[in-house]
């Protein structure tokens, strides 16, 4: 998601050199270098008292075995996901990036409220991190909540570079006995192409007028409730842009899923963690109910579900009463027919391991979708009236590949405007017949019932209207969180003035 490789992606979706756009989407810039334009971030020294967590992220080529399937792809490290990094609420983070790609990158730290400076936009907060070199982020991290981070460069993301970020709260009860962190994927790197030539193709495609349905003219919006139990409906027919060989989690395959263990009768704390590029899931767990307590972090009046959808980059915790025997974790991914599915087994346990398309009755039942959470009356926004009102209608096209915000694609689109201190109110519209996750830098956003969330899943047709208090001055990102429409243009700037 550099913002080079932005530009030129929208020049190739209108013809004019999807070559082009796939160099710099794949970061290799070493031709044409810019000079740097970001002075080295100020360093953060820690306040009196103030723990540190310090950690250092490799990013690096790898051979990973997914279960069966080995693929050379990108990673944190030697694994995808990459490490957990863990600190409590209010704890200052240093975290050196050593970058050892043939590509530019960068680390976001996707849903914290943390400092521009940290925040990982190339072109927008820093320079790229080049081949060779290394950068030192610092941050405090303000909440407690399950976290992940992620480059924001071109689509790097849908390779192995993430990884979770779990941000403990010490005062917190912690009503359950242990605790699993469940990361979701899509997956294609490695298995004959590789996600920049994912999205050359996309363009192409477009730029020859085989690209499908026109989302850009989209005429009525949808203002009701989802219902709760129609499967895929409430995403409509079209989900997705990429058709995905796999789906894993924690980067395993069905052939050989991940097995967590316990004993009956305990009480597990389920992180679900979506890295997913291109893909709305539904989650179940057979044989139970689960219970829903977070979601992007913040706290909700808890509410019992067979199962819920979660789109690209969204996070809930679950507190799940675990019953004797092998029970499947499913990961359907809505509105795709090929790839299976993800499957993760838990044992608790006798029993023997459930077959990689087992299908779940609990998908048939109650799935809930973010929108119709409720949210923990401690963390409502105080109640005032919006200083200032801003437009973000999504919309766009397959052909030409071009997905805008405000009318306008990324770099064309003027950016959005606040004053510190005020409070913001964004009346999202999504004009297309796909869903897309939009997701926001440096902040979190509260629904009309109160519910606070960095990335929402937004359904075709739908508005609603997301309140921020303006109380993190900078230059920052909104954007759909499919990173293709992301790339194709489906970003706009948040700027206080």
């Amino acid at each position: 998601m550099i913002r080079p490789s932005r530009r030129q992606v929208l020049l190739a979706g209108l013809g004019l050199g999807a070559s082009a756009a796939l160099a710099a989407c794949s970061g290799d810039a070493s031709a044409t270098r810019p000079a740097a334009a970001f002075p080295p971030p100020e360093p953060v020294p820690p306040l009196s008292g103030q723990s540190v967590m310090s950690a250092r992220l490799t990013a690096r080529p790898v051979t990973l075995d997914l279960g069966g399937r080995t693929v050379q792809t990108w990673a944190y490290g030697d694994a995808a996901p990459g490490p957990t990094l863990r600190a409590n609420a209010g704890d200052l983070l240093r975290v050196t990036l050593d970058n050892q790609l043939p590509a530019d990158t960068t680390v976001h730290w996707h849903g914290v409220r943390l400092g521009q400076q940290a925040d990982g936009v190339p072109g927008l907060t820093q320079d790229p991190v080049r081949t060779g070199e290394s950068f030192l982020y610092e941050f405090t991290a303000p909440d407690p909540g399950t976290y992940f981070f992620h480059p924001h460069v071109g689509t790097q993301l849908d390779r192995g570079l993430y990884a979770p970020l779990i941000i403990e709260d010490p005062a917190e009860p912690g009503d359950y006995d242990l605790e699993w962190v469940v990361v979701l994927d899509d997956w294609i790197d490695g298995t004959g192409t590789t996600p920049e030539e994912v999205l050359e193709q996309l363009v192409a495609d477009g730029a020859s007028g085989t690209g499908g349905m026109d989302h850009g003219a989209m005429a009525g919006m949808h203002h009701g409730s989802m219902s709760v139990g129609l499967g895929e409906a409430p995403w409509g027919a079209d989900t997705g842009d990429v058709t995905y060989p796999h789906y894993l989690i924690n980067g395993k395959l069905p052939s050989d899923p991940p097995v967590l263990q316990a004993r009956a009768g305990q009480r597990v704390r389920l992180r679900i963690i979506s890295a997913a590029s291109d893909t709305i899931f539904a989650v179940a767990l057979g044989g139970h109910r689960m219970t829903l307590t977070h979601t992007d972090g913040w706290p909700l009046t808890p509410v019992q579900t067979d199962a819920l959808y979660i789109g690209m980059g969204e996070r809930y915790d679950a507190v799940v009463a675990l019953e004797p025997g092998v029970f499947p974790l499913v990961a359907r991914p809505v509105g795709k027919s090929t790839g299976g599915q993800g499957l993760a087994v838990i044992r608790t346990g006798t029993g023997s391991v459930p077959a990689a398309d087992v299908t779940l009755s609990e998908l048939g039942g109650r799935v809930l979708a973010g929108s119709q959470l409720e949210p923990d009356d401690a963390v409502r926004l105080p109640a005032k009236r919006p200083d200032v009102t801003e437009a973000l209608r999504l919309g766009g096209s397959m052909a030409p590949y071009l997905w805008t915000i405000n009318g306008a694609a990324y770099g064309q689109n003027e950016p959005l405007r606040v004053a510190a201190g005020q409070r913001l109110r964004l009346n999202a519209v999504n004009m297309t017949m796909m869903p897309h996750p939009l997701h926001l830098h440096g902040h979190t956003f509260a629904l009309p019932n109160g519910l606070r969330k960095d990335t929402l899943l937004m359904a075709p047709m739908e508005s609603v209207s997301l309140d921020l208090d303006a109380d993190n001055p900078g230059d920052w990102l909104v954007h759909c969180h499919n990173i293709y429409h992301a790339e194709a243009g489906m970003m706009i700037d948040l700027r206080y003035s």
